[in-house]
């Protein structure tokens, strides 16, 4: 299973992300965010944070999710690369990230991303499989 792909949508970039539990959808999406930012091959998971986000349901709870993982990226220059939720429920979410500072030297940036949209945002789960697609504004 792969754990996103990306679609077509007009000067932006779509993502459908997948998961077999919330928890591995969520992990996959923010995942997606940073493989979709930079080169992650020589980013070491030195750095871990806590991350505690709240939401009106699915669809709102990730695009918190997936705006405070950028912002640790565009507010604090971390590139993460490893993410694991460990709680999780329509309006909540307690997780762990990890991920190193952004050396020039050492890091790629390929695609800027300036924000997370509500636009097309949806979180499903059927026959045992869970799905979201979100739009990041580049």
């Amino acid at each position: 299973m792969h754990r996103y792909k990306l679609f077509d949508h007009t000067a932006d970039v779509g993502v459908e992300a997948y998961g077999k539990t919330a928890n591995e959808l969520f992990a996959n999406a923010a995942f997606a965010v940073f493989d979709i930012l930079a080169d992650l091959s020589h980013v070491s998971p030195i750095v871990e944070r806590k991350i505690v986000v709240a939401g009106d349901g699915w669809e709102d709870l990730l695009v918190n999710y997936l705006r405070e993982v950028l912002y640790m990226y565009n507010g604090e220059g971390l590139l993460l690369k490893e993410f694991s939720i460990i709680d999780i429920d329509p309006r909540r979410l307690v997780g762990k990230v990890a991920g190193a500072p952004f050396d020039p030297a050492k890091h790629t940036i390929n695609t800027e991303i300036k924000a997370v949209t509500y636009h097309q945002a949806a979180v499903k789960e059927a026959h045992g499989m869970w799905t979201a697609r979100v739009i990041f504004d580049v």
